[in-house]
């Protein structure tokens, strides 16, 4: 069973990510099922597209688009699948709705997707607990190599791109190639800033 353009997908764990441990008790953190950031981006492709070519197979395990498999309430009240839904623990997935995927239990970029570490800000004339528009490449592309940036450069990217992922438990910002806009040259005082809360997500 393949889709034309879509992948077929099934949650990793679930489809929502809303359970943390206390001793021996599960407790669920949300009571919103339309809230976004409690919907798993985890999910394991069950079929590729027959239109594409990939380096993406059944069984390879990808972070996705947070819409996919969150619910939502209609105009009178009813609980509603994604318009990604197909049948049962089945979904449909867009190659631009795919961000991640795993090979060798490395996460790799799909596309040209790449991940950003903010860091601390450091100014003692500021309440920010993080630098705007800078931050440590995390996770590049070949697009951003070609450019010479690479994991690891310190680089600026435009307002408005910190779209959250936690990954490995360290909060990342995803964006797109063209969003890094400058390299920067080590100062020697950068310092990630992963928020405390990531560490149990």
């Amino acid at each position: 069973m393949n889709s034309i353009y879509d992948f077929i997908i099934t949650p990793k764990e679930g489809r929502y990510n809303n359970e943390i441990k206390i001793g021996d008790k599960k407790l669920i953190v949300n009571v919103n099922i339309e809230d976004h950031k409690l919907v798993s981006r985890h999910a394991i492709i069950k079929s590729v597209p027959l239109a594409y070519s990939f380096n993406l197979k059944e069984g390879d395990e990808i972070i996705i688009h947070h819409n996919i498999f969150r619910r939502w309430y209609d105009v009178r009240g009813n609980e509603r699948n994604s318009s990604q839904y197909f049948k049962e623990d089945l979904y449909f997935c867009k190659p631009n709705q795919i961000y991640l995927y795993k090979k060798n239990k490395n996460w790799l970029p799909f596309m040209n997707r790449c991940f950003i570490m903010p860091i601390k800000d450091i100014n003692p004339l500021t309440t920010d607990l993080e630098q705007k528009c800078i931050g440590i490449l995390k996770i590049g592309n070949d697009e951003l190599k070609a450019s010479n940036i690479n994991p690891g450069d310190l680089v600026g990217y435009k307002p408005g791109r910190e779209w959250e992922f936690i990954i490995n438990n360290k909060r990342i910002y995803c964006m797109k190639s063209n969003d890094i806009v400058i390299k920067y040259e080590y100062k020697g005082n950068e310092e990630e800033y992963n928020p405390s809360w990531a560490n149990s997500c």
